[in-house]
């Protein structure tokens, strides 16, 4: 037992320190022979010195070296080195404050945070650190697609005479004011979809179902475009609502079929109802027509009547005129007169007494009877 003191290992190794891999700490000998690690020490010292060499001083040349030690000698700064850093530091500066804005972007530059200046398109320089710039597109159309197509139901709104539509619109804005933008503005675009639907919602609720679905989504729209600029306005947003495309104004998905049924009766009836109106106002006319017929027939009929009397009584007058002057060859020739109109409308034969044969009537063909009858029977 006595001879076996290398452990229970059985290595062998002598009772004495001389072997330091076996150790009579009881530490294993590391297995092969492979590189050692380096010691985080050593890295770090290392490190230095390369940092050193960098900067512009000399190498310690290992632990030896020129006697300095790893932390013996510092840093070495030439004037070529100095005027390189501040080259450098002059670009780092000059990169930082100019800066270029594009045709369709606005800058606004703040001193100190706080509102300086708006550049214009091309090359600007702001001093960093004092003056910052921030770059905005101002003429690009932005967009808000409001409304049901997103699969949600902001777009049902309450009409004026108590339905539902569901509607879906586009709001195009852009930048009109870039300070105004920035700094009254916690969230734009939120703040615009919030105006956008109160303002839609307020022109519904003041609208009935027919004309929304038919023929007043244009005039809705200018409303809607002038009702969200005089909000955003009033909020000094510095923002511009180009226009407002208003897509699609429909009923519920769930009442739509009922609703087009509906549509289809009211059109139905719209149409009876125009044939009636037509019906009517011709029926109207004829009857105006006949009535104002009527009325000039009896109006030229007076006018007849009145012209026929007055006539015949400045006739009368006239003959009343002569018959004072010569009552005697007046009332002869009235009597011829009366006579002659008498006897104008009456058939007549004539019978001649003095003739020689001593015969008062003389046989004669009917030719005025022949005549009449032919006339009645064309007629």
């Amino acid at each position: 037992m006595a001879g076996n003191s290398g452990g229970p290992w059985g290595g062998g190794g002598s009772s004495g320190g001389g072997n330091k891999g076996g150790g009579g700490g009881g530490r294993r000998p590391p297995e092969g022979d492979g590189p050692q690690i380096p010691e985080i020490d050593e890295l770090v010292k290392k490190g230095q010195e390369q940092l050193r060499v960098l900067m512009g001083g000399r190498g310690g040349g290992g632990r030896g070296g020129d006697g300095r030690g790893a932390g013996g000698g510092g840093p070495i700064f030439t004037r070529g080195t100095v005027t390189l850093g501040l080259l450098v530091a002059a670009g780092l500066w000059a990169a930082a404050s100019f800066y270029t804005v594009k045709p369709e972007e606005q800058s606004v530059e703040l001193f100190l945070g706080e509102f300086s200046a708006i550049g214009q398109p091309g090359l600007n320089f702001a001093p960093w650190p004092f003056v910052t710039a921030e770059v905005i597109p101002v003429t690009r159309e932005q967009t808000e697609d409001m409304g049901g197509n997103r699969g949600t139901h902001d777009g049902l709104m309450l009409t004026g005479d108590e339905n539902v539509v569901d509607v879906d619109y586009q709001v195009v804005w852009n930048i009109s004011d870039p300070a105004k933008f920035l700094f009254n503005l916690r969230d734009p675009r939120p703040t615009i979809r919030a105006v956008s639907e109160s303002a839609m919602r307020e022109i519904i609720a003041q609208s009935e179902l027919a004309p929304i679905l038919n023929r007043d989504r244009g005039i809705i729209a200018d409303r809607l475009q002038e009702l969200i600029q005089q909000t955003l306005d009033s909020y000094d947003s510095g923002v511009n609502i180009i226009r407002v495309n208003f897509d699609k104004a429909d009923p519920p998905q769930e009442v739509i079929a009922a609703f087009r049924d509906v549509q289809a009766a009211a059109q139905e009836r719209d149409r009876l109802q125009n044939v009636a109106d037509a019906y009517a106002n011709r029926v109207l006319a004829e009857a105006r027509g006949e009535a104002a017929q009527i009325l000039e027939e009896a109006e030229a009929y007076r006018a007849q009547q009145v012209n026929e009397a007055r006539g015949e009584a400045s006739r009368f007058n006239a003959v009343l005129e002569e018959y004072l002057k010569a009552p005697d060859v007046t009332r002869k020739r009235l009597y011829l007169e009366r006579m002659e109109q008498v006897l104008s409308e009456v058939d007549k034969v004539i019978l001649d007494e003095s003739g020689d044969s001593g015969q008062g009537v003389v046989p004669y063909l009917p030719l005025n009877e022949l005549r009449r009858n032919t006339t009645e029977g064309s007629n």
